[in-house]
C-alpha cells in the first residue's frame, strides 16, 4: 500500500488551490477526481459568475491563478444595489465611497477552474488520480487509508474532502451537516445589454422572485433568476426571443431589450454547513465545509480562505518537522473558519428566508430592514469593508 503525506479529494477549484497552496512544502500529494484529466483541463462553460473580493483576489494572484485568466474576461464590480419589491428605495454601494477602483471582480468561475488547473501542472510531488473516486476511508493513528473505486489503497497523514457542498467523503468520516433547502432553482444565463450597466451589479428581491444582474464586459450581464422549480422549467423551455422577452420583463427594461448570449444553466438552491470541519487525519474545505447561499456571493471566497488557512497550518508544521495531521492543528483550523463564516451563513440565510416572503408581514419588515441597513453608516462600511479589505 502506498503512502502520501496529503490525500486531497477532488480537484475543483477548492482542491486544486490546496494542493498548489502546498507547493513548495516538501510533502507528496495525492489528488483524487472522478472526472478525466482532459475534462479538468478544459472544464465546460457553467453560466456561473464568480465574485471575488480583494482579499481572494491577492490569493488568486499568489497561487499564480490570477495570472492564468484573460484580463478580457474580468469584469470589475464598482458599484452594486439592494431593491425591495416595487419600492424605489435602495440600499447602494460604490468603490468611490470607499476609495478603491472596484468593490471585487466578476470572473466566469470555468476560467478559474481552468487556472486552477494550469497552476498545479508540472508541481513536484504532486499526482493526480482521476477517473476514480473514493469508496471507503479507514482511520488510523499514524495515517487514514483510502480505498478508491479501482481498488487501489493508500494511506495519508492527512485527508482533505474537497468534493462540494453533497461531499460523499464528509459522509464517510460521520460528519453529519446542517443543510437548507430553500425549495427554489436558480437559473443562470447572460444576455446583451441595450443599455450601459456602468459595472453596477443589483439584488432584487421582488414578490415571488428573486433577480441579480452582474455586470460583465462588452456590456453583457449575467441574469440570475431564482424562482420555483416549475417556474424556472417554464423559462427553460422558451425559445431565446421568449426567454430574452421575458427576462427583460423581469427587470422591467432598466437596461433596455435584453437579448440571450448563452445557454442557460439551473441550479438548486441548498445551504449547507458541516456540523464539523475536522475529524481524525480529516479536514473539509470549500463547499465541503461551508455551502453559501449565492445572494451574498461570499461562497467561493470562503472556499479559497478554508484552504488557505488549513494549507498556513500544514506547511507551518511540516517546516518544523511535526505532525501534519494531529488533532490541535485541526482543531485550530476549524475554530477560525468556523469563526469566519459563522456569522455571514446564518445572516444569509436569514436574508434569503426574509426576501423570499412574499406575505403583508414580511413585505412591511422587508421595507423597514432595507432602510434601517442604509441608515446604519457602519452597517454599510462593514459590507463594503469586507469586499475590500486585503490580507494582511
Amino acid at each position: 500500500m502506498r503512502k502520501v503525506d496529503v490525500l486531497v479529494v477532488g480537484a475543483g477549484p477548492a482542491g486544486l488551490s490546496l494542493a498548489r497552496s502546498l507547493a513548495g512544502s516538501g510533502l507528496s500529494l495525492a489528488l483524487v477526481e472522478p472526472q478525466s484529466a482532459a475534462a479538468l483541463a478544459e472544464p465546460a462553460f457553467d453560466g456561473r459568475e464568480i465574485a471575488l473580493t480583494h482579499a481572494s483576489r491577492q490569493i488568486l494572484q499568489a497561487m499564480g491563478m490570477w495570472q492564468c485568466i484573460d484580463p478580457a474576461e474580468i469584469s470589475p464590480l464598482r458599484s452594486a444595489r439592494v431593491m425591495n419589491g416595487s419600492s424605489p428605495f435602495a440600499l447602494g454601494f460604490a468603490a468611490e465611497r470607499e476609495n478603491v477602483d472596484e468593490l471585487g471582480w466578476l470572473v466566469p468561475n470555468h476560467l478559474i477552474r481552468k487556472a486552477a488547473w494550469e497552476v498545479v501542472q508540472g508541481q513536484q510531488g504532486l499526482e493526480l488520480l482521476d477517473g476514480t473516486s473514493v469508496t471507503a476511508i479507514e482511520t488510523g493513528t499514524a495515517g487514514n487509508t483510502v480505498t478508491l473505486g479501482d481498488g487501489r489503497r493508500l494511506q495519508a497523514r492527512l485527508v482533505v474532502s474537497a468534493d462540494s457542498r453533497f461531499s460523499s467523503t464528509r459522509r464517510m468520516m460521520g460528519i453529519g451537516a446542517q443543510m437548507r433547502d430553500f425549495g427554489k432553482s436558480m437559473l443562470v444565463c447572460r444576455l446583451q445589454c441595450e443599455r450601459p450597466h456602468h459595472h453596477e451589479a443589483w439584488e432584487w428581491f421582488g414578490y415571488g422572485r428573486t433577480l441579480a444582474m452582474l455586470p460583465l464586459p462588452r456590456n453583457q450581464a449575467s441574469a440570475v433568476i431564482t424562482l420555483p422549480p416549475q417556474q424556472v422549467q417554464a423559462l427553460m423551455a422558451m425559445d431565446a426571443a421568449q426567454f430574452g422577452a421575458a427576462v427583460t420583463g423581469f427587470f422591467e427594461r432598466r437596461l433596455g431589450e435584453m437579448v440571450p448570449a448563452g445557454t442557460r444553466h439551473v441550479y438548486p438552491l441548498v445551504g449547507v454547513y458541516a456540523r464539523r470541519f475536522v475529524g481524525p487525519r480529516h479536514a473539509l474545505v470549500g463547499d465541503a465545509a461551508v455551502g453559501m447561499h449565492p445572494v451574498t456571493a461570499h461562497g467561493f471566497n470562503f472556499g479559497l480562505q478554508s484552504q488557505q488557512r488549513l494549507a498556513d497550518l500544514v506547511t507551518a508544521a511540516a517546516q518544523r518537522g511535526g505532525d501534519i495531521g494531529e488533532a490541535d492543528l485541526l482543531g485550530r483550523y476549524e475554530r477560525s473558519h468556523r469563526l469566519a463564516t459563522r456569522p455571514l451563513y446564518e445572516a444569509t440565510n436569514a436574508i434569503a428566508t426574509l426576501y423570499n416572503d412574499s406575505r403583508l408581514p414580511a413585505r412591511l419588515l422587508r421595507g423597514a430592514a432595507l432602510r434601517a441597513a442604509h441608515g446604519l453608516v457602519p452597517f454599510r462600511k462593514m459590507i463594503a469593508g469586507h469586499l475590500t479589505q486585503r490580507l494582511a
